[in-house]
């Protein structure tokens, strides 16, 4: 049996594992799982904010140059005629697109002319109107490295031997199904997959979909509804947040994986019941996400599953990002921390990442799976996966489970646990400020200032390195920073090389803001005497 205990010293949150030996014994792990979240220092925060202050004040000079006809309106407005009218475009929420986002949206939406593997290929273009409008060049950007594509164990790839079942299945049922999965839009290799999937993650039955997105948004309102209450962290992704709203279910947030605030809520909601009426809530449900891909930050699933079972709550897990990328096998996070699948009451995740596919998967108990082939609106509306697609889910995902006859499913999933330990060890003796847990294969470095953010960009771009960047509204207005995924198709030769860059880049536009020392060699330390935040047993 193993206990999870919790220990907090900023700027650090521990998770030590402990296995019990008996009444009264435990031993601690040789490696606590490590999750971290340095401040800035407090002259970032300032320039970071003076330079929001100074962007955005010209962002009204320039309104006032337009408004009196100086410079171009290039965005959508208001015919004249129509200025009695309900506005249809909204000129102050528009305000940020205009004035900050155009000055930049050249580090976005660039176009790739590649599969999205280790190295990729990008079409070079230009903007003569400051990005209102981009032209192609014509070149090519060849061989860049891709540090930002989900695609964790590699398998995106175009090997011909590795496809030779996709294709075979592509030649058999063709490409769209052109049904939904009620009428005449379920065959025999949908089947064959949500038996794979219910067997690889340990459940009774699984559901797949062909759209990620919709797997929450539309699965969401069909598990609660009026009278119901979702607790939702704070940092969950857009697609559970609209599930949720469609729902009609009263939404109450807590701070991001604090099992305080969850439990305060807890306690509240089975005390008090319902506004006005205090009746009790028809269903309570707790929804958290696997890996966090804007903090790189793993749930703490013991804990949240103990409390789960306190209070009669049930949980809904999203782990798009966690699925196939953590845990010895790749079975996700239940896995990383041992804890028993039929605890989870709904599994969720995508197949558009670990999988180098499209969709996703509800799974659980066959009674629930059951009930969503007729009351989900994904079945009931939506057509059914591609038959290629459902392929490549198989083939990657028997590959992961050894049933191919091959080791290269384990072999990729240490690969991409050994690819995130070496890069995020390196980063943090550079001197970087990175969010997240020690085995989340999504790494975010902290960039703080705007113009710092576009910056890091354009300069990983030259070195041919591709990188994602995100800001405000995504991220905090203080905490914007580029996200990078590791990947098991990645070699040392590839980090390093992109180390290597990041270490000139960082000293050039003085990123590296830790005021931590790290050593490449971390002393060993014995970490069984300790005050503990909280203790759960699962």
């Amino acid at each position: 049996m193993s206990v999870y205990i919790l220990g907090q010293f900023l700027p650090y949150v521990f998770f030590f594992e402990y296995t019990t030996k008996g009444p009264g014994t435990a031993v601690a792990s040789k490696q606590p799982r490590q999750e971290s979240y340095e401040q800035a220092p407090m002259y970032v925060a300032v320039m970071t904010y003076l330079g929001f202050g100074i962007v955005t004040l010209f962002g009204y000079f320039r309104d006032f140059l337009r408004a009196v006809g100086v410079e171009k309106r290039n965005i959508a407005q208001e015919r004249e005629e129509q200025k009695d009218f309900v506005p249809l475009y909204q000129d102050f929420e528009n305000f940020y697109t205009r004035n900050l986002y155009m000055r930049v949206r050249d580090n976005w939406n660039r176009p790739v002319c590649s599969l999205p593997g280790p190295v990729f290929d990008l079409m070079e273009r230009v903007s003569d109107d400051y990005n209102w409008t981009f032209r192609l060049t014509g070149r090519t950007i060849h061989n860049a490295i891709n540090m930002g594509s989900y695609n964790y164990l590699g398998f995106a790839e175009n090997n011909a031997d590795f496809l030779k079942t996709v294709a075979a299945k592509t030649q058999q049922y063709g490409v769209g199904v052109c049904s939904t999965r009620q009428e005449l839009g379920t065959l025999s290799i949908h089947e064959e997959l949500e038996q794979l999937v219910a067997s690889f993650l340990k459940v009774e039955s699984s559901m797949t979909f062909g759209m990620g997105f919709a797997v929450n948004s539309m699965n969401i309102p069909a598990i609660v509804g009026k009278g119901g209450l979702i607790l939702s962290d704070e940092l969950n992704h857009t697609s559970l947040i609209l599930g949720a709203r469609l729902s009609g279910a009263t939404i109450r947030v807590f701070k991001h994986n604090n099992m305080h605030s969850l439990e305060k809520m807890l306690k509240e909601a089975v005390c008090s019941g319902q506004p006005r009426t205090h009746r009790p809530w028809k269903k309570i449900l707790i929804m958290v996400e696997g890996i966090y891909s804007m903090e790189g930050s793993v749930v703490r699933l013991p804990e949240i599953i103990a409390l789960k079972k306190k209070y009669k709550a049930y949980l809904y897990l999203d782990e798009a990002h966690s699925i196939g990328a953590v845990g010895p096998s790749g079975r996700g996070v239940t896995e990383l921390f041992n804890v028993n699948p039929s605890d989870v009451d709904v599994m969720m995740g995508t197949f558009t990442k670990s999988f180098g596919a499209a969709g996703g998967y509800i799974a659980g108990k066959k009674d629930l799976v059951d009930y969503l082939r007729g009351h989900s609106h994904s079945a009931v509306y939506a057509a059914a996966m591609s038959p290629p697609v459902a392929e490549q889910i198989i083939r990657a995902m028997k590959c992961i489970m050894g049933s191919d006859g091959s080791t290269e499913g384990i072999r990729r999933v240490r690969q991409l646990a050994e690819n995130t330990r070496y890069f995020r060890a390196r980063l943090k003796e550079m001197g970087f400020i990175i969010y997240g847990n020690d085995d989340s294969p999504v790494v975010p470095i902290l960039l703080y200032m705007p113009g710092k953010v576009v910056a890091f960009a354009r300069e990983m771009l030259e070195r041919k390195i591709g990188v994602v960047v995100v800001g405000f509204p995504a991220t905090p207005i203080t905490e914007a920073r580029a996200r990078f995924c590791l990947s098991a198709s990645h070699s040392r030769a590839m980090l390093n090389q992109v180390l290597r860059h990041m270490n000139e880049v960082g000293d050039n536009l003085c990123l590296k803001f830790s005021r931590l020392k790290y050593s490449s060699c971390p002393d060993l330390c014995d970490e069984t005497d300790f005050d503990s935040g909280s203790l759960y047993d699962p």
